[in-house]
């Protein structure tokens, strides 16, 4: 087809449905381009056609639409990436990197699942770019969100929308009126090279490798800058259909997210049971390098719908789908030296600092030795010829040395007996493969370390309290423990380097914003060990207030989700410690305060506040399930039952519970009582 020139081809009257017409066949066009790979006329030709297009909505601005594909730049640049909560939580996915590790999922699945045949799976390569959200009202784009930590992520709409292969206004007219869809944008290999290549030609700096060059793409405040990226797009599964479900198979929803106009990996497969699946891995693998786009493995995912739901999920990944990473890359280099590094928590880690090295895309430097047992294991020694491996975004680490090279008499290292930052003795436990500092809050690189974790953007989210000022702050012993973070004025704080007096306001008034928070972020700040982003999350959903949690019990700890019997030990020693409850109370008195827990429901109901046992064969509900429920009732789990248990709850087969609580006299409810109370929920 050839354009005409608008001002002869559109006579008065029928602007608007010319305008229309350019619209249905730029789209058709752009579908057949993206998605079916099967363009049915030239690039000028279509050029022709968009130009026509723009240069009526210039003529007749009131026409134009947000969805129009003239409008893919336009918006000005954001001051910031504003934060969106996810629909439902984005989770990441359990890795498996061995055959023997997806053998022992597909076990669990079944056995989970109770069926004796083979699963169907979904298989799919796993792109090495950056997980997004994208929210279709309609049929037109209205949202789109990075990953973040999985349950807020950035506001990248407006980038988002400069992305040609990503449609504006889905195709057809079947898909919902509200429409999630979850997948991965990248920058092809191609577009990556002549990227850089014409970053080398104008002296600028170039990206390391597809991925940095796609996420750094998606965050530009300008979205002016992100047009010209090659970025693309594939779509792998549909977050919320809310009231509706699509399909029943994780394979047919790709097929009708293709439908819609949305690109999916044309790579992506069903296989059936173990073996299928990693005969999909080793092609995949073989076609690796050969493919257009950057991958790090496949992902395997239980095809059925109905089928996932029954599984459900741990707290931070789906039972039903697992990343099978291929073999992280690795290359030759020497160990310069080993140094020792003092974590957060004491623990003194052994750092090889290496002859540098390419690996992995990035220029790698020093790489981990792990602990002093591990280092001993390997025989690591200072002039040694080693393997360095680098997985993702994994630190780098000193896989095997070759012996075979050694030459002379290389220097064997010896764990320091004493503290390298604070001179404090070194100790290391019987059966502990990690050495500690003894000096606690009076080593240095602790107490830095600790303020830089209570003051980075997950924990307290301390604006303006970088790296080089706590440095400053705990050398000038200015602070030594979070508490003298609220008590630092804007006179004491133009007394360190490079601050003036805009930047000692904008700290003080972040110090001040930050008392506000939420409970699992407090938790979070304060460095326990092992407690991470999630298990904060569902300690302060679990117990919804920090006394509570304070003085509880080991076995309760571990009736938590994500909490074993090592996590609940750390937890409960850490406040067993008066040092750590005089921390927290100095905070409080300072004025930190958190609202209700992030995902508890605000009710009032009869189980708020019990500490209720579960027990015995339930017929209506898992088990999980119920737990799930009495917590967000505002209740507590407990594992066992107690004098300071309140409710009992059975099903069919209970047993040495069910009687110790009538022994106790511990108020008991049958199945069918439990499941009316349930029902009875009612919102404040």
């Amino acid at each position: 087809m050839t354009a005409q020139n608008p001002k002869h081809s559109v006579v008065d009257g029928k602007i608007e449905t010319r305008i229309d017409a350019l619209r249905e066949e730029i789209n058709s066009h752009n579908y057949r381009y993206h998605v079916l790979d099967d363009p049915i006329i030239p690039d000028a030709e279509y050029d022709k056609l968009l130009t026509e297009l723009a240069e009526l909505e210039a003529l007749h601005p009131s026409l134009i639409i947000p969805e129009s594909p003239t409008q893919r730049v336009g918006a000005a640049p954001a001051g910031g990436f504003a934060e969106v909560r996810h629909e439902s939580p984005m989770l990441s996915l359990d890795n498996a990197f061995n055959e023997e590790a997806v053998t022992d999922f597909d076990k669990r699945v079944r056995e989970r699942l109770k069926v004796s045949g083979p699963i169907s799976y979904a298989v799919e390569p796993k792109l090495d770019g950056t997980a997004i959200s994208i929210v279709f009202e309609h049929g037109r784009l209205t949202r789109a969100a990075t990953r973040g930590d999985g349950t807020t992520g950035e506001d990248v709409t407006h980038n988002v929308r400069t992305i040609s292969s990503i449609p504006l206004q889905l195709h057809g007219n079947d898909f919902p009126a509200f429409l999630e869809v979850r997948g991965e944008i990248f920058m092809p290999r191609a577009g990556f090279d002549a990227l850089n290549e014409k970053a080398r030609k104008a002296g600028e700096k170039t990206f390391v490798n597809p991925r940095n060059a796609a996420a750094g793409s998606l965050r530009q405040l300008d979205p002016r800058l992100t047009a010209p990226r090659p970025l693309d797009m594939f779509v792998y599964s549909i977050g919320q259909t809310p009231g509706r479900r699509v399909t029943e198979r994780h394979s047919q929803s790709l097929e009708r997210l293709k439908d819609w106009g949305l690109k999916v990996c044309p790579e992506s497969d069903v296989a059936e049971g173990p073996s299928g699946c990693l005969r999909f891995y080793h092609q995949m693998a073989e076609l690796r390098d050969s493919l257009p786009y950057d991958i790090d493995g496949v992902v395997y995912k239980v095809d059925d719908l109905e089928l996932q739901e029954q599984l459900g999920f741990v707290s931070r990944a789906p039972r039903w789908a697992i990343a099978h990473k291929f073999p992280a890359q690795e290359q030759l280099t020497t160990v310069a030296a080993v140094e020792w590094q003092v974590g957060r928590t004491g623990s003194i880690t052994p750092v090889a600092r290496l002859e540098p090295v390419f690996v992995g895309g990035v220029t790698v430097s020093n790489a981990t030795l792990h602990n002093f047992d591990e280092l001993k294991r390997k025989d690591v020694r200072v002039g040694d010829t080693v393997i360095v491996r680098r997985a993702g975004d994994v630190i780098p680490e000193v896989v095997r040395v070759l012996k075979e090279r050694r030459k002379g008499k290389p220097r064997k290292v010896k764990l320091p007996g004493i503290c390298p930052d604070c001179g404090s003795e070194v100790i290391k436990p019987e059966g502990d493969a990690v050495a500690r500092c003894t000096g606690a809050l009076f080593c240095s690189a602790q107490r830095k370390e600790s303020l830089k974790h209570f003051a980075s953007r997950r924990a307290l989210d301390i604006e303006g309290l970088g790296s080089k000022l706590i440095d400053q702050l705990v050398e000038r012993k200015m602070v030594t423990v979070p508490a003298d973070l609220y008590t630092l004025s804007e006179e004491a704080l133009l007394e360190l380097d490079r601050m003036g007096p805009k930047s000692a306001e904008n700290l003080i008034a972040s110090l001040n914003s930050s008392k506000e928070t939420t409970l699992n972020r407090f938790l979070y700040a304060l460095g326990i060990r092992e407690v991470g982003e999630a298990t904060a999350l569902n300690l302060a959903n679990y117990f919804r207030s920090l006394d509570a949690l304070i003085d509880t019990t080991e076995e309760e700890l571990q009736a938590v989700p994500d909490v074993g019997p090592v996590v609940a030990a750390h937890i409960a020693a850490f406040f067993r410690q008066a040092h750590n409850r005089e921390v927290i109370d100095a905070l409080v008195k300072h004025g930190l305060h958190w609202p209700r827990p992030e995902g508890v429901a605000n009710v009032d109901h009869q189980f708020a506040g019990l500490t209720i046992v579960v027990t015995g064969r339930l017929s209506e509900i898992t088990r999980d399930e119920a737990k799930a429920r009495i917590t967000a009732l505002g209740g507590k789990v407990a594992g066992s039952v107690s004098k300071k248990t309140s409710l009992v709850v059975y099903g069919e087969s209970a047993g040495s519970k069910l009687q110790k609580a009538r022994d106790l006299g511990v108020e008991t409810m049958d199945e069918s009582h439990f499941m009316e109370a349930l029902s009875e929920q009612v919102l404040r």
